[in-house]
């Protein structure tokens, strides 16, 4: 089967996950994830699938269950340090996805699993057109379209700003950090609109335009050091959000 472009982008962004450990893949491990990326673009486009069984595992919420929506960066997360996702928050990113993906499973993934708050991590691999070419107004649009599912649904929402990158391996010569500054200047000005909670990540990882060399291992994914980094602006921003009053439908 001959891989699509998209294909090729959902692959890459799931073997980045794995950082070096990906080099000691056979190339019949490679075949078998790249047709299985296939077969899902056309089967499963968002991979609703991804989360069923364990959404459908769940206890009953208590009072502060946190879902944490997004791509690589935020199933990175939970794969490198699950002790973070203790106390009912849970874990629901997939790598490569784009909005429009995560906007598709955001009922399944946030709204069903009655979350007090939700975290919205996305925009990196729109930049970077993973599933095709789209405007910052195309994912200003999906964003906008999460919160109001999450307000209408009486969740909390935290705006998660794109993490710094000078750079995307897998899109040679993109220009990246322009547009990654801002998507989340807009990121913020929202959430304000809104009386959402903005954490922002990429002021707690920078280096210039770029990821702290010490804090990732590709320049767009952090590492475990880079997650320390990352966790307490996580847990600031989870406190304000549960300090505000749960939303009452969209006004």
């Amino acid at each position: 089967m001959t891989m699509t472009t998209f294909a090729r982008i959902a692959l890459a962004g799931m073997i980045a996950l794995t950082g070096t450990a990906a080099t000691a893949q056979t190339d019949a491990d490679k075949q078998r994830e790249a047709q299985a990326a296939e077969t899902r673009l056309h089967e499963d486009w968002a991979w609703l699938g991804r989360y069923q069984s364990a959404n459908a595992a769940l206890p009953k919420p208590g009072n502060h269950r946190v879902v944490f929506i997004g791509d690589s960066i935020t199933q990175g997360w939970f794969d490198m340090v699950p002790s973070f996702f203790a106390d009912d928050r849970m874990g629901r990113g997939i790598g490569g996805q784009t909005t429009p993906q995560m906007l598709l499973r955001f009922r399944q993934d946030v709204v069903d699993l009655h979350p007090a708050v939700v975290q919205i991590m996305g925009g990196t691999n729109d930049i970077a057109s993973n599933t095709g070419p789209m405007t910052p107004e195309q994912t200003k649009a999906n964003i906008m379209s999460m919160a109001d599912l999450a307000r209408a649904n009486n969740i909390r929402v935290i705006f998660a700003s794109i993490p710094p990158a000078d750079r995307f391996p897998w899109r040679p010569g993109l220009a990246t950090a322009p547009k990654i500054a801002a998507m989340n200047a807009w990121l913020k000005d929202y959430a304000a609109k809104i009386g959402a909670t903005y954490a922002d990540y990429w002021g707690a990882l920078h280096d210039g335009d770029a990821t702290r060399a010490s804090l990732t291992y590709d320049g767009v994914h952090p590492n475990k050091a880079g997650y320390a980094a990352m966790a307490p602006v996580a847990e600031a921003a989870i406190r304000a959000a549960l300090a505000k009053p749960a939303p009452r439908g969209l006004r």
